[in-house]
C-alpha cells in the first residue's frame, strides 16, 4: 500500500467530489470512506487509474449517503447526474482546497486540522495525536470547520499569506504522536509552491528546510536543548540546506521581498557560518530591520537585541532589549543571556532563574533551569 500516493491523491479526488456539486463536509466524508476502501482492496490488486477508482468510490459513497429520506429532495439533480465510470479529469484542485481550509472564518487551531485533513490526506486519529488531544475533541474540531466552510465559494483569488500563515502553524509544531508535522508542512508548502507563482511561498519552503536541516542537532542525547553556538554543525543536513539556499536565492532575486524570504536569510546566514564565531552577525542585524519594517513585529525585534548583542557587544544588546516591552515571551531569557556575555554572572543566573519559570515548554525550562545552576556554581562561596 502507497500511503503516499494515497495523500497526494487525497485533495484532487475532493477537488472532484466539490466540483460536481457535493458540499465539502459531506465530499470530505466520502472521500474518507474511498480511503478506508482502498487500503482495505488494494493491497490485493491496485487499480490501473488509481484516482479513477478513489474518485468512483468517493462519488458512490457520496450518493449512498444522500439518499436518505431528508437527503433525497436536496440532492435528486446529484443522483440523476451520476457519471459513467471513466479516468478523472486532470484538474487539480489542491491549490482552491489549501484557500478553502485558511478561510478567514476558521480559527487558526481549525484551519490547521482541515489542512491536515482534507489537503494533508491524515486521519483524524493521526491529527488528534500530533497535537495531544483526544481522537474524538479533534473530531469535533474537523466537523465544526467543515461545517463553517460548507458552501463557500471561492470565486475570487484566495488569500495567500493566510495559507502561508496556516502552513507556517503545521511547521511550528514539530513532531509529536506518530505524524512528523515539520516534514508534512514542507511536504504541503512544497506542493503549494509548485502550484504557485508567488515569491513568499517559495520563502516559506526555504524558511522550512533551513530550519529542518538543524534538527537532528538541537537536541542531546538525554533530549535537552543544544543551543545554536554549540550545535555540532556536522549533524546539519546540508543537502536541505543547499537546497533551502537554493530556492531563497531564486525568490530573492525577483525583487519581492516579503516576511518570509527575510526570515530565510537570516536562517541562512546561520547555516552559511562553518562555525558559531565565523557567522556575520552584522548582515543578521541588517535582515532583521528589514523583517521589523516589514512586520512590525516585537518578537523580531526581540530577536534583533539578540543579533545585535552579538554585533556590537551585550551592552548595545542590552540597551536595544531596554527599548522592548519586557512582559514579551522569552524576553528575559534574553536579557540574561546579554548580562552572562557582559559579564555580569549573578544577574544572569536570577534572570536565568525567571525564564524558567516563566517557559512554555519542558525542555526549555530545564535548559534555562540548568544555565541558572551553572552560572550558580561558579559564584565564590
Amino acid at each position: 500500500m502507497d500511503e503516499t500516493l494515497l495523500r497526494d491523491l487525497t485533495p484532487s479526488v475532493l477537488g472532484v467530489l466539490v466540483r460536481r456539486g457535493a458540499d465539502f463536509a459531506a465530499a470530505e466524508d466520502a472521500v474518507q470512506e474511498a480511503l478506508a476502501e482502498a487500503v482495505r482492496a488494494w493491497p490485493e490488486g491496485p487499480p490501473r487509474d488509481p484516482k479513477g477508482w478513489l474518485v468512483t468510490v468517493a462519488w458512490r459513497r457520496f450518493l449512498d449517503a444522500t439518499r436518505s429520506e431528508a437527503a433525497r429532495r436536496r440532492r435528486e439533480d446529484a443522483a440523476a447526474a451520476e457519471p459513467a465510470p471513466g479516468p478523472a479529469p486532470a484538474a487539480d484542485d489542491t491549490l482552491r482546497l489549501y484557500f478553502l481550509c485558511a478561510h478567514p472564518s476558521l480559527t487558526p487551531s481549525s484551519a490547521v486540522a482541515l489542512t491536515l485533513r482534507a489537503v494533508g490526506g491524515l486521519t483524524t486519529r493521526q491529527i488528534a495525536r500530533a497535537y495531544l488531544v483526544p481522537e474524538a475533541t479533534m473530531a469535533q474540531r474537523i466537523s465544526r470547520a467543515k461545517r463553517t466552510v460548507s458552501g463557500v465559494r471561492l470565486d475570487t483569488p484566495g488569500d495567500v499569506s493566510t495559507v502561508l500563515r496556516v502552513l507556517y502553524l503545521v511547521f511550528n509544531e514539530g513532531y509529536s504522536g506518530d505524524v512528523d508535522l515539520a516534514a508534512e508542512a514542507i511536504r504541503l508548502t512544497r506542493r503549494l509552491a509548485a502550484a504557485i507563482d508567488h515569491p513568499e511561498a517559495a520563502g516559506l519552503l526555504a524558511l522550512m528546510l533551513l530550519h529542518h536541516a538543524r534538527r537532528a542537532a538541537r537536541t542531546a542525547a538525554d533530549g535537552s536543548l543544544v543551543p545554536l553556538a554549540e550545535q555540532d554543525r556536522g549533524r546539519w543536513d546540508r543537502h536541505a540546506i543547499t537546497e533551502g539556499t537554493g530556492i531563497l536565492q531564486a525568490a530573492l532575486a525577483r525583487d519581492r521581498l516579503g516576511e518570509y524570504q527575510a526570515q530565510a536569510a537570516v536562517a541562512a546566514l546561520h547555516a552559511d557560518a562553518p562555525t558559531a564565531a565565523e557567522t556575520d552577525w552584522v548582515q543578521i542585524v541588517e535582515w532583521y530591520d528589514e523583517l521589523a519594517r516589514l512586520t512590525d513585529s516585537p518578537v523580531v525585534l526581540l530577536n534583533r537585541a539578540v543579533a545585535v548583542g552579538e554585533a556590537d557587544g551585550p551592552r548595545a544588546g542590552l540597551a536595544a532589549l531596554a527599548a522592548l516591552d519586557a512582559s514579551l515571551p522569552r524576553h528575559t531569557a534574553v536579557a540574561a543571556y546579554l548580562h552572562e556575555r557582559d559579564g555580569d554572572p549573578v544577574t544572569a543566573a536570577r534572570l536565568y532563574a525567571e525564564a524558567a519559570a516563566k517557559a512554555p515548554h519542558l525542555a526549555e525550562r530545564d535548559h534555562l533551569t540548568r544555565q541558572a545552576a551553572r552560572l550558580n556554581t561558579l559564584r565564590p562561596r
